[in-house]
């Protein structure tokens, strides 16, 4: 029988593999402009959820993995990703008290955050700067995450998690 521990690990991990099979999943060119912030609305959830089971070393290796798969900066996301769940970490009791319409916008300021980062690292690195269109991310993943926050918490009450 799984303990407790190991089907949070499962869950928790199972939730991410979604995420990176979302962002690496090929969409039409002119859809891929729009592509959510998958994996990074699931780090905030669980963080915002569970923070004593994500971390700030778990969000930097999910970073990591996710510019292998997708074929970025090495770090990018890493940053991002790290800087994002330690904001989340400090305000989890705040956000999780809050109506969903109001968590909206504080996920909308972490994600336009995590593209900040992202368009920083690679001005550092010398890429030229994107379009406009590369601000459109945090807005489309915003819109989502209602519906990414009603399945996680229905993923996490299903496997009584807690």
């Amino acid at each position: 029988m799984i303990s407790q521990t190991q089907s949070r690990r499962y869950v928790i991990t199972s939730t991410l593999l979604v995420g990176f099979i979302l962002t690496i999943m090929p969409l039409p060119e002119w859809a891929s402009t729009y592509r959510p912030q998958w994996v990074a609305l699931i780090l905030i959830y669980w963080c915002m959820a569970m923070p004593e089971r994500i971390g700030v070393g778990i969000s930097w290796t999910t970073g990591l993995l996710l510019d292998v798969l997708t074929g970025t900066l090495l770090g990018q996301h890493a940053l991002g990703f790290s800087v994002i769940t330690y904001i989340m970490l400090k305000l989890h009791l705040r956000v999780r008290v809050m109506p969903l319409r109001q968590q909206v916008f504080t996920i909308f300021v972490l994600l336009l955050l995590e593209r900040l980062l992202a368009l920083w690292s690679t001005g550092a690195a010398g890429y030229p700067t994107p379009s406009l269109l590369y601000w459109i991310t945090p807005l489309v993943s915003t819109l989502l995450w209602p519906w990414v926050f009603i399945i996680l918490r229905d993923v996490r009450r299903r496997f009584h998690l807690s």
